[in-house]
Formats: C-alpha cells, sequence, structure tokens
C-alpha cells in the first residue's frame, strides 16, 4: 500500500476510534458524521484491493450478451395472496426514468437513469453487471400505461403500495410529472406515500457537498411552501394512511436545521388546512436518532444504510485492475439485519433484494454479492413477522426498492432472472410454504432406449416416486415417444444442449427446491462415445444406490436425519486434487461465485460419476448463485474442462458449506464401505 494510503489509513482509524469514544447523542454523533463525510470524504482511506492475476487467466465473463437467462428465471404467472394479507408491502419507487431539462442541462440531451444502467461494466470475476430490464423494458415513465403495468404487476405479485421518491428545492421540483400523473388519474389506484429527498443533487450521486448541481435551503418558509406543495397528495383518498393519517417520510432529517420545529410546523399547517393528523416518518439511511426526540412518529429501516458487513473485496478476482469499489456479503446484510434486536421507539421493518450501484460510480462501486431470490423471501418473511409484533394493528414492511436499477435494488424483472423477485415476494406472503413429501427421480436422458433399464430399477425400488426427465430440444420427440409406450407419469423438461446432465438437473433442482421437495435421486445414462465402460459404470451406480435393498433405507435416513445432505455410492467419492484435470480453476472460480469457502484440495473430495441422493436444501447455495446459462460451453464433446466438469466436482462443496453432511450408501446401510484404491472408471489428466 502507498504510503500516503498508509497515512490516510492510520489518520482515519484514529479520527473514528476517537470519535466512537466520545459520548454523545446519537442526533449529535448523527449530524457530525454526516458534516465530516460531505466535507472530508478525501480522508476516507481505500478499501482492501481485489485480486489481481501476476500471469494471464482465462478471463470469466459472458461474451454472448449481458441480458442471458439464469437458473432461476421464470416467467410472469398467475397466482394467489392471502386474505387477509399479513402485513402491507410498501416498495421504495424511483421516478428517474424520464427525460428533464435539468438532466439535459447536467448531463446530457436525453439524459435519464438508462443511461447508468447501460453502461455499467462488471468489475470483478462473477459481478453482475449490466443488470437490464425484462418484461417492462426500458420504460420512459412519461408513457401513462407505463405506471399502470408497474401498479398491476405490484398488485399482482403483493406489493400494497409505492413510497416515492420527492424532490423539491426550495420551491423547485423536479422529476414530479409521473407523481402528478398518479394524483390526475383515478385509475392508478396503487397507495402511494412520499418520502422527501431532502439532500442536494451532486455528481457523487450521494448528496454530498461536492459539487452541488441544485442545492436544499432549508428554513421556516420553505418548510411550510413544501407541506403546502405536498398537500394535494396528503389529501387523495388513494394517500397511503397508517391509522387514518397520510404518511410522510423524510429521507435524511439531519439537514433539517430543527427537525423538530418543522414536524411541528407541518402538524400545525396540516390541521389549519384540512388535511388533520400526519404520520411523520424518517429513513435510517444516514440518522437513528429515536423519531420521537425530533417530533416524528416512526423510524424505517433502509437496508443496506447504516448496516456494515465485512468486505470480501479481497477475494474477488479483478476484471478491472483499477477497480476500487467495495465488495460485501449480501447473505450477511440479510443475517445482520434479522439479528438485530428491536428497538426502544417504533420503527418499520425494511427488507432490500440487492445492491450495487457501480451504474452510479463507474469503478468505485459498493457491491453486495450473493444476492438471491430465496434468501430475499426468507429476509421478507422475517419482516413480516416483525413489522407484526412491533405494530399489531396495522403492519407495514418496506421493500428497498421497486426500480432502483442503477442502485441494483429492484424487485421489477429483469433479464437474467425474470419474475423470480416478484415470486418471491408473493411466496413470503403465503404463511404455508410448500411442501412435497415425495421422492423424486430426476434421468437426464440423451439415449431413449436406456430409459426402459432406468425406470426398471425404479419401479424395482418399491418407492412411489416423482419422476422427472430431462432431455435436449433434439432428441424431445423420441423421449416423449418412448416416455407414452411405457405409460409413465412422467413430467419431461427440454433444454438447450448444453451442461450435459449437470445444467438440466440444476434448473429442475431449483424448482424442486421451491416446491418443497426434500429428497431427490440424480439418474442418468452414462452412455458415451467416448468411453467404452459407461454401461458397466451405470449399472453399478444404480446397484448401488437404487437396489430393492437399499433404496428404501436411504430414502428413510433422509426422513430421519434432517442434516443427511448427499449420499453417494461407496467407491465413487474420489480425492479432489488427483482427479484435477483441468478443473482446479473452473472450481475455484465457482467456490468465489457461489459463495463458499475455497476448496482444500489435500483432503477434499468429490462423488464421481455425478449419479447420488441429494436434498435439494443442501444445494441451495449453488442455486442460489443463479448460474447464467450461456456460463456453460456449447456440446462439443469436451472431455474435461468444462463448467460441468467443475460443477460435478462442487456439489459435495456445497452440501458441506450449507451445513449438511455426506455420507457413502454403505455407511447410510450400516455395512462395509469399499477399500480405497484405483477408480476404475477415470484417469487422471494432468
Amino acid at each position: 500500500m502507498p504510503s500516503r494510503d498508509l497515512a490516510k489509513r492510520w489518520l482515519f482509524t484514529a479520527l473514528r476510534t476517537a470519535f466512537r469514544l466520545t459520548p454523545m447523542p446519537v442526533a449529535t454523533r448523527d449530524r457530525l458524521r454526516q458534516h465530516f463525510f460531505e466535507r472530508h470524504a478525501d480522508l476516507v482511506p481505500p478499501g482492501v484491493r481485489g485480486q489481481v492475476a501476476d500471469v494471464p487467466q482465462p478471463e470469466r465473463r459472458p461474451r454472448r450478451h449481458a441480458a442471458g437467462r439464469a437458473i432461476g428465471h421464470l416467467p410472469r404467472r398467475r397466482g394467489t395472496l392471502p386474505a387477509p394479507m399479513p402485513a402491507m408491502l410498501v416498495a421504495f419507487y424511483l421516478p428517474q426514468f424520464h427525460p428533464i431539462a435539468e438532466n439535459d442541462a447536467w448531463w446530457g440531451e436525453g439524459f435519464t437513469e438508462w443511461h447508468n444502467v447501460t453502461r455499467a461494466l462488471p468489475q470483478f470475476e462473477g459481478h453482475l453487471q449490466p443488470r437490464l430490464p425484462g418484461e417492462l423494458g426500458f420504460y420512459d415513465l412519461r408513457l401513462p400505461a407505463v405506471m399502470q403495468r408497474q401498479m398491476q404487476l405490484a398488485r399482482d405479485y403483493g406489493i400494497g403500495a409505492f413510497c416515492s421518491y420527492f424532490y423539491w428545492f426550495a420551491g423547485r421540483t423536479l422529476l414530479e410529472a409521473p407523481l402528478r400523473r398518479w394524483l390526475d388519474d383515478p385509475g392508478l389506484d396503487l397507495p402511494l406515500c412520499l418520502c422527501w429527498a431532502n439532500e442536494n443533487w451532486s455528481r457523487r450521486w450521494d448528496g454530498r457537498a461536492d459539487d452541488i448541481l441544485i442545492g436544499q435551503r432549508h428554513n421556516p418558509d420553505d418548510d411550510l411552501a413544501f407541506i403546502d406543495h405536498v398537500s394535494g397528495y396528503l389529501a387523495d383518498p388513494r394517500y397511503l394512511r397508517v391509522d387514518g393519517k397520510p404518511l410522510l417520510l423524510i429521507y435524511r432529517p439531519g439537514l433539517l436545521p430543527d427537525p423538530k420545529a418543522t414536524a411541528a410546523r407541518w402538524r400545525a399547517w396540516c390541521r389549519g388546512h384540512g388535511i388533520g393528523e400526519i404520520r411523520l416518518a424518517y429513513v435510517q439511511s444516514f440518522d437513528r436518532v429515536d423519531p420521537r426526540d425530533i417530533g416524528f412518529d416512526a423510524a424505517v429501516e433502509f437496508p443496506p444504510n447504516n448496516l456494515s458487513p465485512a468486505p470480501i473485496t479481497a477475494r474477488q478476482h479483478l476484471l478491472d485492475p483499477e477497480y476500487c469499489g467495495d465488495v460485501h456479503d449480501w447473505r450477511e446484510l440479510a443475517r445482520e439485519a434479522m439479528a438485530q434486536p428491536d428497538p426502544a421507539y417504533p420503527r418499520y421493518p425494511c427488507v432490500n433484494p440487492g445492491w450495487d450501484n457501480e451504474p452510479r460510480r463507474s469503478g468505485r462501486g459498493r457491491v453486495f454479492a450473493h444476492a438471491s431470490p430465496r434468501g430475499y423471501r426468507d429476509w421478507l418473511r422475517h419482516a413480516i413477522a416483525t413489522a407484526r409484533r412491533r405494530f399489531p394493528a396495522q403492519p407495514l414492511v418496506f421493500v428497498n426498492a421497486w426500480n432502483e436499477w442503477a442502485e441494483g435494488a429492484v424487485l421489477e424483472p429483469d433479464a437474467r432472472l425474470g419474475h423470480a423477485w416478484l415470486e418471491a415476494t408473493r411466496t413470503a406472503l403465503d404463511p404455508t410454504p410448500a411442501a412435497d413429501p415425495r421422492p423424486c427421480a430426476v434421468i437426464h436422458l440423451w439415449y431413449p432406449d436406456l430409459l426402459d433399464e432406468l425406470v426398471a430399477a425404479l419401479h424395482a425400488s418399491g418407492i412411489a416416486w416423482r419422476l422427472v426427465i430431462t432431455t435436449a430440444d433434439e432428441r424431445e420427440a423420441p423421449v416423449r415417444e418412448r416416455v407414452a409406450q411405457l405409460g409413465l407419469d412422467a413430467e419431461i423438461a427440454v433444454f438447450e444442449n448444453r451442461g450435459r446432465d449437470i445444467l438440466p438437473f440444476l434448473h429442475v433442482a431449483n424448482r424442486l427446491l421451491d416446491e418443497g421437495v426434500s429428497t431427490v435421486l440424480k439418474l442418468h445414462g452414462k452412455r458415451s462415445t467416448h468411453r467404452p465402460d459407461g454401461e458397466i459404470w451405470r449399472r453399478e451406480l444404480l446397484g448401488k444406490l437404487l437396489a430393492p435393498e437399499r433404496a428404501e433405507r436411504i430414502a428413510a435416513a433422509f426422513r430421519d436425519d434432517p442434516t443427511l445432505g448427499l449420499v453417494h455410492a461407496e467407491g465413487h467419492l474420489q480425492p479432489l486434487d488427483y482427479y484435477w484435470g483441468a478443473n482446479q480453476a473452473n472450481v475455484d472460480y465457482l467456490a468465489r461465485r457461489i459463495g463458499i469457502p475455497a476448496p482444500q484440495v489435500e483432503h477434499d473430495t468429490f462423488v464421481a460419476g455425478s449419479m447420488f441422493w441429494v436434498r435439494p436444501a443442501a444445494l441451495r447455495q449453488l442455486l442460489d448463485a443463479h448460474l447464467e446459462v450461456a456460463d456453460f460451453e456449447t456440446e462439443a464433446g469436451q472431455l474435461d474442462g468444462t463448467l460441468a466438469h467443475a460443477i460435478e466436482r462442487i456439489f459435495g462443496l456445497a452440501v458441506s458449506a450449507g451445513g449438511f453432511a455426506s455420507a457413502s450408501a454403505a455407511g447410510v446401510l450400516g455395512i462395509a464401505d469399499v477399500a480405497a484404491g484405483p477408480y476404475p472408471y477415470a484417469q487422471r489428466i494432468g
């Protein structure tokens, strides 16, 4: 680290330590912190840098296009919502997506937030940029139909209201046209409330005092002018009310000279002008005071602000050697948020579906990796329970955000996962998660004639299986024909011929996990044009995993032991390092992409043959990485070194990282395991 950065780090650490040790009221601490960062941001030392390879490395970055679909992509589909709803979900809404004269002057003609979104580039391996819209496209909020479609989507998936940012600068408003349209069009009937973003606009996009484009002038006269202007919204019967009172949020009360006096002015004005009592809340983005101390009624959590999980930047492999942003683990953010105790004052919970402001801060973004719809769903369920406990009469849960595309906080459909975030929202509102008690056999079939043997083994096991058959587009017709000839009750899932048996299995396992399936047997034909012993290999694996005297006892082990994650055929667990071949770099990449510990090649193992019993929940971290389909190489008869080969070697590592155990079938049955020795079905390469 350069000496200047070392000195800066020492000075900043000393100042921060002194600041934390000095006793002072929370409001004073918040105000001093904001004052420091607005004027001395240059004293903040750079964070830990990511890894830059000393020698050229294969670059793992999608090259086909930036809008590729990922494992877990969901189309729009019908669903039901509980009645009554357990809580009202309120999503923060950004009205930035239309040009205005001011942005034309500051950023160039026609500028909207989409300009930031589309310029983003991936800064490290696995960095999911640019993130592009799905169903709604690059919309323009000047078009009346856009907000109508947004509100219908929100309603369909359980969002009860939008909390729109409102931009008021001493009598001048920006980006108000969509809100005026809501006010003038009764057909836009989703409830709405306002959050006054009462900070300066600057070129830094963070409200600090550097290079101000338009500033605030907070004073008593401005307080009254503001409340007069927004009163038309507050009076509208569609406006969001709490206990019958219009809810008004302030983003940064610490910037007001006297927030308590401002609150009193607003309340008096509303009482005197027919609005009645109002409910005031502030967003805990920069401030953390008891709202009652500043004349407000409640606070609103606002992750990821005011939460600071440790950075994981040092583990990332940089695509841009100059990247100086910070990378954090979104899963830690969610865990930290859910672990917070209830405060001594009224505070609404808020959840976050992801964060990555790289589009606004090129090469310097703050990125939360490993966000997933399932993780967001679990956090939202927790927040709903929290809101019901804190505010039993009218529980509200906020979501940051509906459409913050340039900050990576988005519920709207995107190109990569489609409606998965919205589906997770709707699922979180359902108090009865899905559950399917049947064991499920997933067969990948390239050669339809092998189906007879595989189905016969399943029938002989004595288990009533749910059967899913995966195949490629070019084999769909003969597979369906053979399924019909055998009279099978089977689901057939057809995919592009990519990723061998691995990618289709991940697609299906992702769905089965959401459907509550607890046990899966993964099978495939093992027949190959490049090896003569595939038939022998398959039959040995089938015998050890599916023989009638074994199958029911293995299934029972999964039922009886919720920590059992994977069962493999004895004799087929192999040392990872001995069979690295061309896979080491890919396995290392996957471990970072999934967010699990790096493999310990001296003692880690993998299941050769990729046939095993597994609990879908044990693969959650792998599935929640939502690898893109384009990450998997086009089929070309590769013998080794593909992403599918690497995933074969990561299954056991993912199970272990998820807190689940692996065992051999012999171990489950209590019989002698196979002694270690040469593995007849693989040769060491490299």
